[in-house]
C-alpha cells in the first residue's frame, strides 16, 4: 500500500513482542469491538496501536475519546510511542483548541493523510469528527448516554469502526449495556488471566494491598457489582473532590486555616482506624481542612492527637463516636474539653441513618469539598444501605483490610457537628455574686 508515495505495509509488524491476549486484540478484524479488561493489563496501549494499524489499512481519521484531558494526554502519548517504535513518520499537533470549547485536541498526522486526533468525551466531540473511534475507559464518562446517541448515527453512516474499552464501574451506564449487544465482538480478561498469558503482576499481592475485596472484584476481576444498594456514588463522590485541596498535615497547622472549624472522630483500635476529620466552615461551604488516620494507635496517642485539635479554640464543635471502643475515649474527651464543645453520639441505627443522611445531603448539593484521595473515595463509596424486614433503613459497610468505613463515618460526624452549631456565644446570664460565708470580712 503506498502512503504518501512511500510503500509501507498495510500491517506494521509490532517490535515488541505482545502478550497472546494484546496480539489478538490488534489483529482482531470486527468493526465493533467491546473489551472489559482488568485494570493494570494494557487497555489503552493495545487499543492504540490498534487503532493506529487500522486507520492506516482503512485510510481514515480515528478519533480518540478519553475521560478528561490528562486521561486523553496519556492515551496519545501511547500512541506516539507506538509511530516511533514502528518507524511510522509522525507530526504532533499540540495546539489547537476544538471549535468554541474549553477542551484542547490533540493530533498526530500519519502518511496518506491519515489523523488521530484526542479529545475528552463530550456529546459535542462526537458530532464534530467522522471517522473509526475509540472510547477508552468508557464506564468512567460523564454524560456517556449522550455521548453515544450522538455517536452512533454518524458511525453508521459513515461505516465507521468502534472500539469501546473500559474496566467495570457498576451497571447504571452504557459500557455494562453494551455488553448484551450482539453487533459487537467481545472480550473479557481478568488480571489473573492477563498474568497467565505474560504480563508481568502479581495479582494475589495486589489484591493483599487493595484491601477492599469488593473493589478487588470489580477493578481486578471485571465483575459488575451493582451500585443501586452504594449509598453514594462514585459520580457523586467526584463531584466534591477538589483537586487543588491541600490537608493540614499536623493540628499546629489548623491556626492557619480560615473560617470556623468542626471536627468529627470515628474510633477503633485494632482492626479499624481512627480518624479525625476537620472540616473548615466558610458560608454554606464545608472544606475538609484535616484528615488524621490512625491504626492500631494506643488510645493515649489517639488522646492526645485528638487534645492537640481540640486545643485550637476555633475548633466550636466536636461529635465523636461513642459506641463501643470509643466509649472511654469520649468520656474522657468531655471531661476535659466540655460537652458544650465535645459531644458524644451514641451509634445507634436511628443515629447512623441521621448521621449519614447529613452526609448525603451536603454531597448531593455539593457543599462539602474533599480531597483526590482515592481511599477517602473508596471508603465513602463502601457504605451500603439495605432495608431490615421491618422495612427500616439500615446502613452498613464491610469491614475489610483498610478499616470500616472508618472516614465516612468522621466525615459524617463532622458534617453533623457543623450543621448542629448553635452559633458564637454572644452573652451569658448568671445569677448575682454572693459571698459562701457570712461574716467572712
Amino acid at each position: 500500500m503506498s502512503l504518501g508515495g512511500i510503500r509501507e505495509p498495510a500491517r506494521p509488524a509490532p517490535i515488541i513482542e505482545l502478550p497472546p491476549y494484546q496480539r489478538a486484540d490488534v489483529e482482531c478484524e470486527a468493526r465493533f469491538r467491546w473489551n472489559c479488561w482488568a485494570r493494570q493489563t494494557g487497555k489503552s496501549f493495545t487499543k492504540s496501536l490498534r487503532r493506529i494499524l487500522r486507520g492506516l489499512a482503512r485510510r481514515r481519521t480515528q478519533l480518540f475519546l478519553s475521560a478528561g484531558e490528562r486521561q486523553c494526554r496519556e492515551l496519545m502519548l501511547k500512541a506516539r510511542q507506538h509511530c516511533e517504535a514502528l518507524k511510522i513518520a509522525a507530526d504532533w499537533h499540540d495546539e489547537g483548541w476544538f471549535g468554541d470549547l474549553s477542551m484542547r485536541q490533540l493530533e498526530i498526522t500519519l502518511p496518506g493523510g491519515v489523523r488521530i486526533v484526542g479529545l475528552p468525551a463530550n456529546p459535542l466531540t462526537v458530532r464534530g469528527y467522522t471517522g473509526d473511534v475509540l472510547l477508552d475507559e468508557f464506564a468512567m464518562h460523564t454524560a456517556d448516554r449522550e455521548i453515544w446517541a450522538a455517536m452512533l448515527p454518524t458511525v453508521l453512516r459513515h461505516d465507521a469502526e468502534v472500539d469501546i474499552a473500559s474496566t467495570p464501574r457498576g451497571k447504571s451506564n452504557v459500557f455494562y449495556d453494551l455488553q448484551g449487544n450482539d453487533r459487537f465482538s467481545k472480550s473479557y480478561l481478568t488480571l489473573p488471566q492477563a498474568t497467565a498469558q505474560g504480563l508481568r503482576a502479581d495479582a494475589e499481592e495486589i489484591r493483599r494491598a487493595l484491601g477492599d475485596e469488593q473493589l478487588y472484584r470489580q477493578e481486578f476481576l471485571c465483575e459488575f457489582l451493582d451500585g443501586s444498594t452504594a449509598f453514594l456514588t462514585y459520580g457523586q463522590i467526584a463531584a466534591c473532590v477538589d483537586g487543588e485541596l491541600r490537608l493540614c498535615a499536623s493540628p499546629a497547622e489548623l491556626v492557619g486555616v480560615p473560617g470556623r472549624l468542626f471536627a468529627g472522630v470515628d474510633v477503633g483500635r485494632l482492626h479499624d482506624l481512627t480518624v479525625i476529620w476537620v472540616l473548615a466552615a466558610q458560608g454554606p461551604v464545608l472544606t475538609t481542612a484535616a484528615v488524621f488516620d490512625m491504626a492500631e494507635a494506643p488510645f493515649r496517642e489517639q488522646f492526645d492527637r485528638l487534645a492537640a485539635v481540640l486545643r485550637n479554640r476555633r475548633v466550636v464543635r466536636c461529635c465523636m463516636d461513642a459506641g463501643g471502643l470509643g466509649m472511654q475515649l469520649a468520656e474522657q474527651t468531655v471531661e476535659r474539653f466540655g460537652a458544650h464543645r465535645v459531644e458524644a453520639v451514641a451509634f445507634t441505627p436511628a443515629m447512623k441513618s441521621r448521621i449519614a443522611a447529613g452526609l448525603r445531603l451536603a454531597v448531593e448539593e455539593q457543599r462539602i469539598r474533599i480531597p483526590d484521595d482515592q481511599g477517602i473515595r473508596n471508603d465513602w463509596h463502601s457504605v451500603e444501605r439495605a432495608y431490615t424486614a421491618s422495612g427500616q433503613l439500615r446502613i452498613a459497610a464491610p469491614r475489610t483490610a483498610g478499616g470500616h468505613a472508618d472516614r465516612f463515618w468522621a466525615a459524617a460526624l463532622a458534617v453533623h457537628a457543623a450543621e448542629d452549631d448553635g452559633g458564637p456565644i454572644e452573652a451569658i446570664a448568671a445569677r448575682p455574686l454572693g459571698f459562701a460565708r457570712p461574716g467572712a470580712w
